[in-house]
């Protein structure tokens, strides 16, 4: 299948924080730009993050303290700020992942009685 006749996803409000952390979480400290590649590349059916989605993302986490960012290198020696995962970050990644699983388990249950 052509990369341009694929599905593109189109993210619930709230979703996006829960992908951010959870792929900060595995991915350890990223840049925005690798974050949202990295996020394209394993997204089925894609997922397409501009910086107009991911950057206002990344701001809000940083403000309620879930995420840390810092200025580094890239691999390309430029400089860019890189995100983390705080602690607060992962105990609200915990509530948010717990959240989302109960609202896909009510889609899944009422999708399944569909008459």
């Amino acid at each position: 299948m052509a990369s341009g006749s694929k599905e593109r996803v189109e993210l619930l409000q709230g979703t996006l924080d829960l992908i951010v952390l959870r792929a900060l979480e595995t991915m350890g400290p990223q840049h925005a730009y690798g974050l949202a590649a990295r996020l394209e590349q394993v997204a089925e059916p894609s997922l397409t993050l501009n910086q107009g989605t991911l950057y206002p993302a990344l701001v809000r986490l940083e403000q309620r303290g879930w995420i840390k960012g810092s200025w580094q290198r890239t691999e390309t020696n430029r400089e860019a700020k890189y995100y983390g995962i705080t602690r607060a970050g992962r105990r609200a990644l915990d509530k948010q992942a717990e959240r989302w699983r109960r609202l896909a388990g009510l889609v899944e249950k009422l999708l399944l009685n569909e008459s």
